[in-house]
């Protein structure tokens, strides 16, 4: 299906435009394990003493949790389909498949779907994660299962991940960050 996206508020921002704070801002993030400045923090260039901050945890999150690659991709997709953030969703749709994560588990996702035949792993996740985005609160039941399979620093770590993906999508849905050139809205819009 082929919807377009309204046009982006916060497009890069020119080298030679840049201040000196938001230069040095870009140069650390390049210089880090992403190699370059994504997307996504475009928009949180405009203030770099946030930016800063918030790129060091994704850093961690991304590149420093002990969690599993396909339970870190899964979490960002329930993140990215949570606000709807096309642009989340097309750069970490291929990476969870990549990691292992079913098609079909993806698509029920996108869907709005609770997913069939999810491991007992992905379940997990996937009851903590719909819980505390839609209700703002997480069920004993799902709390204990999540630590039973995670331990507490892995609970932490993938509310965590789910918290720093929520705000990337809020600022890109604020910026309405463009997809890359080509790329057709990965997302179906929520019944209202």
């Amino acid at each position: 299906m082929n919807r377009s996206l309204p046009p982006e508020r916060m497009p890069p921002i020119a080298p030679e435009k840049m201040t000196p704070a938001q230069k040095q801002a870009a140069a650390d993030i390049a210089s880090g394990p992403r190699g370059e400045l994504p997307r996504p923090f475009v928009a949180f260039l405009r203030s770099p003493g946030l930016m800063q901050p918030v790129q060091k945890l994704g850093e961690y999150l991304r590149y420093g949790s002990a969690l599993d690659r396909r339970i870190m991709e899964f979490a960002t997709l329930i993140a990215a389909r949570a606000w709807t953030q096309h642009y989340e969703w097309q750069a970490h749709h291929g990476l969870a498949l990549k990691a292992g994560l079913k098609p079909e588990i993806a698509q029920a996702v996108a869907e709005g779907r609770r997913p069939a035949g999810m491991a007992a792993d992905e379940e997990a996740v996937y009851e903590l994660l719909t819980e505390v985005l839609r209700n703002q609160c997480v069920s004993d039941a799902t709390y204990a299962r999540a630590v039973a399979l995670f331990g507490e620093s892995g609970v932490v770590d993938l509310v965590g991940l789910a918290g720093y993906y929520v705000l990337l999508a809020m600022m890109m849905n604020t910026a309405r960050t463009a997809l890359p050139e080509g790329v057709i809205s990965p997302l179906p819009p929520f019944p209202r």
